[in-house]
């Protein structure tokens, strides 16, 4: 057993608790504007679609200086930064009616990094978190670089010595885990879930937007430069030299970190890029928070969807997923997400910061249309396992499970 981390008290049995599984979860959340808070609130809605008798409880992260009118789900506040706040809410979550604590892990959420001699030093405050609770505990791991610094790759091992279970998005990540990391919890894949989506209505939904007639290349999310937004404007001219009525849409406002940061300057340079290039008519920006309906609608609006993004090491993207899941032709730079995802020829995987590659995967879709049809019918049967309601049933399996064991073993092994 890991120094702090107590023997778990006896709980009332799971037969007592059938019909009802209390979960906290630790996460960012809505109106939060943070990939991992949309996800908490799909998942929370996922598993309760699954199983009506789960109890969702949130311990939100909240920004060091700022405070989010929450919803009732909320219990719990933790400010980002501070790890005694991190302390008091395991404390508060102990002595509440919680059966199952469930992580959304982000290095950038749960710690800190400082520059010393040695380079970037991550400091962790889950691991006190966690030293505190006192109950099972399920963490997902949304991001599992391969090749971490000392201290990354310590932080992550005591993660995983004091959870119950790991949860990765991509099959990927295990041996990460096992290589990089040599960690020995138990770990699931679940997929990023994502919307059932019914993959029709193109026409429609363009003409909804004011684009009809367009062929619309699209990319959605919060903008920021990790996203390489700029390399497919560059490919714009290439594409539209033989695609007359191309339109490449950027969907998303800027990631708050980086407005409080730099301010627009990075779309700014986009903008600029655009006004140089001449594409006026072929690049447009949707400067606002996409909602699950506006993304929904967007994707069934586009020809092709790209995703240039510049990490060679991103493990999870929920964009490509949602965008697998409404059945769309996808050009991609080869991040670790997108080649486990779009292998067995699913979509087309290019090399990074080049735009002649981005542009010849987009040509190639619209040049052969039946290439593109073929590539999205293969690309919504690989995604129908993938949903969000059979999401919320493989997390509500593992949760109920993870809560059977615990109380048949109490306490934790030395």
């Amino acid at each position: 057993m890991l120094a702090g981390r107590e023997p778990v008290p006896p709980r009332r049995p799971a037969s007592d608790r059938r019909h009802r599984l209390r979960v906290a979860y630790v996460s960012t959340w809505p109106p939060r504007r943070c990939g991992i808070a949309t996800y908490t609130s799909d998942l929370i809605a996922a598993t309760r679609a699954a199983d009506p008798a789960v109890v969702a409880r949130v311990a939100a992260i909240d920004e060091p200086h700022l405070l989010h009118p929450y919803s009732s789900e909320v219990l719990w506040r933790i400010r980002q930064g501070d790890p005694e706040s991190y302390r008091q809410a395991a404390s508060a979550i102990n002595g509440s009616a919680v059966d199952v604590v469930n992580i959304q892990h982000e290095f950038g959420l749960y710690g800190v990094w400082h520059e010393d001699e040695q380079g970037s030093i991550y400091r962790d405050h889950l691991v006190g978190f966690l030293r505190e609770l006192r109950l099972p505990v399920v963490t997902t791991l949304h991001s599992v670089p391969p090749s971490p610094s000392d201290s990354m790759r310590e932080a992550i091992r005591e993660i995983a010595g004091l959870s119950d279970q790991l949860v990765v998005m991509a099959a990927g990540a295990v041996q990460i885990l096992s290589d990089d990391y040599r960690t020995r919890a138990p770990i699931s894949v679940i997929p990023h879930g994502m919307p059932l989506i019914a993959p029709h209505g193109r026409h429609r939904f363009k003409s909804k937007l004011g684009i009809e007639g367009r062929t619309v290349i699209s990319t959605f999310g919060l903008v920021d430069q990790r996203k390489g937004l700029e390399y497919m404007v560059q490919a714009m001219p290439e594409v539209v030299r033989r695609h007359p009525a191309a339109l490449y849409l950027i969907a998303g406002q800027t990631h708050p970190e980086v407005v409080r940061r730099d301010g627009e300057r990075y779309r700014a340079s986009l903008i600029n890029a655009v006004d140089q290039l001449g594409l006026g008519q072929h690049v447009s920006f949707l400067d606002a928070y996409m909602t699950p309906t506006d993304i929904v609608e967007l994707l069934l609006a586009t020809d092709v969807y790209v995703t240039p993004y510049l990490d060679p090491l991103q493990i999870t993207s929920g964009t490509l997923a949602y965008a697998l899941g409404a059945g769309k032709a996808i050009v991609s730079t080869s991040y670790l997400h997108a080649r486990e995802a779009l292998a067995d020829g699913r979509g087309i995987l290019v090399g990074f910061r080049d735009p002649g590659a981005l542009a010849r995967g987009v040509n190639n879709l619209l040049d052969h249309p039946q290439r593109k049809q073929s590539l999205e019918h293969m690309a919504y049967a690989y995604a129908r396992d993938m949903t969000w309601p059979r999401a919320g049933e493989r997390w509500v399996e593992l949760m109920r499970a993870l809560l059977v064991a615990r109380e048949r073993a109490p306490g934790r092994p030395a």
